[in-house]
């Protein structure tokens, strides 16, 4: 037995109940098992309980020292390539696997919820596209998550210039081809002594790192496409006819942009609201692929 998943076999006492296994037992949302297991075995860690709750408040202070610094010097400090091998060399020595793991399959996840809207709401067409599919830890170097923030933006423009102003229409038959598991194994994802921290904590560390390194302009931009969670969920649910999807995003509203003080924990929310559509989709194609 994994010692990270301790909560799920610890036998359940009605006068101190366990609030992880709660979580995990709750069938009211869609995320596959294998996932639920890892997020919560991470969120779950004595990391987040007594690591986060100090990192946090120095996370945005530095925040805010460093937009003060960027006032003064906007572009002078900045290279993709040193933060891109900094969060590498974070991850690989720091990070816990179940935290790795996720990050990795949400830049899988993030280009197939994109190519099953493009490829569904406009059929026969091909729009201008990036996905990324990391491999592993080392292939996050090649401006990754710069990357992943470009994609949202170019997608969310040349999809709705190729609309011309039209709404998306739903489809007979969706297309679910780009709908699968990513080839990544969570027994792959370093694992030393040193792998303690968890996702949120280091989510919370890179966040000032990333504005460090990023022109100001870059990390706001960055920061901003977090209000396009609802923007996404807007375009799948109305591609399957399924509003009720939209339960499940947290990053509300896309015309009020919040600051950056909290795009850490917004960051975090992104993440599980792209592995919630992602198992929605699996779950829609599933339905799809069963006889009736």
């Amino acid at each position: 037995m994994s010692k990270t998943e301790e909560w799920l076999h610890t036998p359940h006492d009605p006068r101190d109940p366990n609030p992880w296994l709660a979580l995990y037992l709750d069938a009211s949302g869609p995320l596959a098992d294998e996932v639920k297991r890892a997020w919560l075995s991470d969120a779950a860690s004595r990391s987040r309980q007594f690591v986060l709750p100090v990192v946090r408040p120095l996370a945005r202070l530095s925040i805010v020292l460093i937009q003060l610094l960027k006032i003064l010097v906007p572009n002078d400090l900045t290279s993709s390539r040193i933060l891109h091998r900094t969060i590498v060399w974070g991850m690989k020595t720091f990070v816990r696997p179940e935290a790795n793991w996720l990050i990795l399959r949400h830049f899988h996840l993030g280009s197939q919820v994109l190519g099953f809207i493009g490829s569904n709401a406009l059929p026969g067409q091909t729009l201008p596209s990036h996905p990324l599919k990391p491999a592993d830890i080392n292939a996050l170097r090649d401006d990754v998550f710069l990357q992943h923030d470009l994609n949202l933006f170019n997608f969310v423009i040349n999809l709705n210039r190729a609309l011309g102003g039209k709404p998306i229409e739903p489809p007979a038959l969706p297309d679910f081809s780009m709908i699968e598991q990513p080839p990544l194994r969570l027994q792959d994802m370093p694992d030393r002594w040193t792998n303690f921290i968890d996702l949120q904590t280091a989510i919370e560390v890179y966040t000032p790192v990333y504005q460090l390194f990023l022109t100001d302009n870059d990390f706001w931009r960055a920061t901003n496409s977090l209000q396009l969670d609802e923007v996404i969920g807007i375009y799948a649910a109305t591609l399957l006819k399924k509003p009720e999807y939209l339960v499940f995003l947290n990053n509300k509203h896309p015309l009020v942009p919040l600051t950056t003080l909290r795009a850490g924990f917004r960051l975090v929310l992104h993440g599980l609201s792209t592995e919630m559509l992602h198992a929605l989709l699996s779950r829609a194609k599933a339905e799809q692929q069963t006889p009736s």
